[in-house]
């Protein structure tokens, strides 16, 4: 089977998985992040096969959304293989898979190819501006959390079982993950385009203390 084919059938599979997701992790998140990784490639080079596999994947397997992690990496093992994916393509998405996500502010980074390197800052860019605060509240949302609550405050050098089980408020979410993606980019491409959004974010969050203690 081409590699168009494939494309073409895994965007078929992964909108059919995350068909009718409120969380945030929806197809079109998958659109953005796929969108935003073919436009760092055509700078930063890497196997633009491997980048849109993991790119369309990532979420299909997302801890977040199995009962285990091994549980999702096996959805999207037997799914390219399904699609006659040679073994070398599927182990790098596979790895790429296993390690983009975000787990914590003292977590290291164990993202290893060029690959993977830019699918992880294509999701972390999704995390980030106007689109990531709009992520933030609709993923605070599904998982009951507050909005905001002055006296719950943000945890600092969060571990991976901290950040994987805190349902802590919305707005500690930016202090705990998203102001912290900037210096988390990996590639050049990817800092220039983290650097415009961050200050969004800085911006939202003055107006919001504001408005929440009336001043605007």
């Amino acid at each position: 089977m081409d590699n168009q084919k494939v494309i073409s059938n895994t965007i078929e599979f992964v909108k059919d998985k995350l068909k009718g997701d409120s969380s945030g992790h929806d197809w079109w998140h998958i659109y953005r992040v796929l969108t935003l990784s073919k436009r760092i490639q055509k700078i930063e080079g890497g196997n633009l096969f491997v980048i849109e596999l993991a790119a369309l994947l990532h979420d299909v397997a997302d801890w977040k959304f199995n009962t285990n992690e091994n549980e999702g990496i096996e959805v999207v093992s037997n799914w390219l293989k399904s699609q006659h994916v040679d073994s070398t393509a599927i182990m790098d998405v596979l790895h790429i898979i296993q390690n983009i996500s975000y787990k914590g502010e003292s977590e290291k980074n164990k993202m290893i190819s060029i690959e993977g390197l830019i699918v992880q800052d294509a999701d972390r860019i999704d995390a980030m501006g106007a689109i990531g605060i709009a992520r933030t509240f609709a993923f605070g949302g599904y998982k009951g959390n507050e909005m905001h609550n002055p006296t719950i405050k943000p945890i600092a050098q969060m571990k991976f079982d901290q950040y994987k089980k805190s349902n802590g408020t919305t707005i500690n979410h930016f202090y705990e993950k998203l102001l912290l993606l900037k210096d988390r980019m990996n590639t050049e491409t990817a800092k220039k385009i983290a650097d415009s959004r961050h200050p969004f974010m800085q911006d939202y969050l003055d107006r919001f203390y504001k408005e929440w203690e009336g001043l605007e």
